[in-house]
């Protein structure tokens, strides 16, 4: 399969916006379904405190 030039670029660009938006979200993302998810049974309740402490 060959491309053109400009097809390559758009791939190009979406690949790389696409990296950007996973390095950025990961972390967050990983935290926020944590807290939904939310402590379980015995352990201490979840809170933004405990998070930074």
């Amino acid at each position: 399969m060959v491309l053109s030039d400009g097809a390559k670029q758009r791939l190009s660009l979406v690949i790389e916006l696409t990296k950007t938006v996973f390095h950025y979200s990961f972390i967050p993302t990983v935290l926020y379904l944590g807290f939904r998810k939310g402590a379980d049974p015995g352990m201490p309740e979840i809170s933004l405190a405990n998070l930074l402490w």
